[in-house]
């Protein structure tokens, strides 16, 4: 297998990922009546809505060819023992977590508009080092963010960019339908998460580009934006951001391209 072969089928892992970082909590499903042969559910009226139509559908038949998938809670070893076998053991065991993979990925996109981060759900082991600082907040001096700390991110930009969206896009839809049992397992029964997948990748697209030095607080333990405008950010635009302006340009290019082949369509 090739360096790029490698790289791709790394790619898949994090794009799904997202490189995620972040929180959710479960939510919990109120128990529904068992039916019975004297009731029937009415139609919606005009104040019990139906429920929403799905707006980026999986295309019929994408997760029927090769084998049977493999129960969601026995999924890990199939699916760490295929990345295993296109990417290589060394790329794997440098990126996967093997443990609740597709759950993990669910709980990632989930998350990536919103606010939280937990370190415990991320689907990817974290970018080595710490963030670099320019300046000591604790001196009362002016802290920015580092330039050398975008180097950090190179691996993982590298491989994103050497990754085919319509390949990636194609493991996916064959994998679908456990994607779709972990979301509505995380709380959705009546939601499709491709759509939420997508509503991910729009979020993200809106990180905005930051030019020159981006000034930090600390008001606890972690480092902050000092601009309010930034820190309200969902945690996925903050990541972009945190990765440098041109980081965060080649894997918006990607996200686009992935967006068009999920969506049906290009924004």
């Amino acid at each position: 297998m090739t360096t790029k072969e490698k790289l791709l089928w790394a790619a898949i892992v994090i794009v799904l990922g997202a490189v995620g970082f972040l929180t959710y909590q479960y939510l919990q499903t109120p128990p529904q009546a068992p039916p019975t042969a004297q009731k029937t559910k009415p139609p919606p009226t005009a104040t019990e809505p139906a429920a929403p139509a799905i707006e980026n559908p999986i295309p019929s038949g994408a997760s029927d060819a090769g084998k049977p998938l493999p129960p969601l809670a026995a999924s890990d070893a199939d699916l760490a023992a295929a990345l295993t076998e296109l990417a290589g053991q060394d790329t794997v065991a440098a990126l996967l977590v093997r443990e609740s993979i597709i759950r993990n990925v669910v709980v990632t996109v989930d998350n990536l508009p919103r606010q939280k981060v937990a370190v415990e759900r991320r689907p990817v082991k974290p970018t080595p080092g710490q963030t670099l600082v320019e300046g000591d907040a604790d001196a009362g001096e002016v802290a920015t963010l580092s330039v050398r700390n975008y180097a950090r991110y190179a691996p993982f930009v590298r491989a994103v960019q050497a990754s085919d969206v319509k390949k990636l896009a194609a493991l996916y839809f064959r994998w679908y339908p456990l994607f779709q049992q972990a979301y509505e397992d995380l709380g959705y029964p009546d939601k499709y998460f491709n759509d939420r997948l997508v509503a991910a990748i729009d979020d993200l697209l809106k990180a905005p580009d930051v030019e020159g030095p981006i000034r930090l607080v600390r008001p606890k333990v972690f480092f902050e934006f000092a601009d309010p405008t930034l820190e309200a950010r969902s945690a996925g635009q903050k990541l972009l951001i945190r990765m440098g302006r041109e980081n965060s340009a080649e894997i918006k290019a990607k996200l686009r391209d992935l967006r068009a082949e999920i969506a049906g369509h290009a924004r």
